[in-house]
């Protein structure tokens, strides 16, 4: 699909077209000065296309450079989701650890020799009431 627009005129057939003269007719100086201003409108549209075309070539580029950026990246991301999520767990898991370790450390260490003072006055009682 071309999205080029046909244009029958352009500048220099404005300019160089040349009009017969009645007797009635217009007055060709005025015909003249408004056909310049035809003229200047007509470059200043086409110096828009130009430049809109250029514009919009270079961002259909950057588009498709884009598109390729992004279909590299989930290829890399489709490759290797579950190993930086396994790594991620583990290191979480790991500092999970070594936090409640020191948080809650001294107070099982505390917890567990307890238990063992109280087995010792127990057996002492009750080698005491035989």
């Amino acid at each position: 699909m071309d999205n080029q627009i046909e244009i029958e005129l352009n500048p220099t057939d404005i300019l160089k077209k040349e009009f017969k003269t009645k007797m009635r007719g217009y007055e060709p100086e005025e015909v003249d000065g408004y056909l310049d201003l035809v003229i200047k409108d007509y470059q200043t549209y086409q110096e828009a296309i130009d430049r809109l075309t250029a514009e919009n070539a270079r961002l259909f580029k950057k588009v498709d450079e884009l598109n390729r950026q992004l279909s590299a990246s989930d290829n890399v991301k489709e490759s290797a989701p579950q190993q930086a999520s396994a790594a991620t767990n583990h290191d979480i898991l790991k500092r999970l650890s070594n936090l409640e370790r020191h948080v809650f450390g001294a107070k099982l260490s505390e917890q567990n020799q307890a238990p063992q003072t109280r087995v010792q006055n127990h057996s002492q009682f009750d080698e005491t009431n035989l």
